[in-house]
């Protein structure tokens, strides 16, 4: 019989001293850090597409865009890299991650698609801030956008080339055209 390994748990501070000093990106969950994997061609395009349009939407207002490297601290043991990510609070003590999502979008892959669609999804819903979290399949057009209303959650999805998804927490509406500009759906995606 062999006996249960003790499990690591890495502390915040030493979580986020070796984000700042490694090469590779980890997602924080509650005393375990997660290796972050590369991205395909589609999925970039996507996000890219998507920040850009935040980024010049708002060049004039408070709030910001950040793509990919910037984390999220959505709880006090909990930290996501999210493919996009609005936020609206002034940068704190460390210029790495912020406190204060608004919006957050997450282009789905087959290896994160459970974990966007569930873990993730409750840890944004109970973060007072979030106000929308978009999941965007990189396999079809398909934008699945949940919404903090009134004292619950709504969910609407999306499936058209002129389907026009308003993000209302930043003020912007795109066609799913716009979204997937330059997709190219005969690329093969692993990520």
């Amino acid at each position: 019989m062999s006996l249960p390994s003790e499990r690591f748990i890495l502390s915040v501070a030493d979580y986020l001293t070796g984000e700042r000093d490694g090469a590779v990106r980890h997602e924080y969950v509650s005393g375990q850090a997660y290796a972050m994997a590369g991205a395909s061609a589609r999925h970039n395009r996507i996000a890219l597409n998507i920040a850009a349009r935040l980024n010049s939407h708002l060049a004039d207002d408070d709030c910001e865009a950040f793509m990919a490297d910037m984390k999220i601290r959505v709880a006090p043991d909990l930290f996501y890299y999210p493919d996009v990510v609005v936020t609206c609070d002034k940068p704190g003590s460390d210029p790495y991650f912020r406190t204060e999502p608004r919006l957050i979008i997450e282009v789905l892959s087959p290896t994160t698609e459970r974990i966007d669609r569930h873990e993730k999804l409750a840890a944004y819903k109970n973060c007072p801030s979030v106000q929308e979290y978009a999941l965007i399949s990189q396999e079809g057009m398909m934008v699945e956008l949940h919404r903090r209303t009134v004292g619950e959650w709504q969910a609407e999805i999306f499936t058209e080339a002129n389907d026009q998804c308003a993000f209302e927490s930043v003020g912007l509406t795109m066609s799913l055209g716009d979204i997937y500009r330059n997709v190219r759906f005969d690329e093969r995606a692993e990520d």
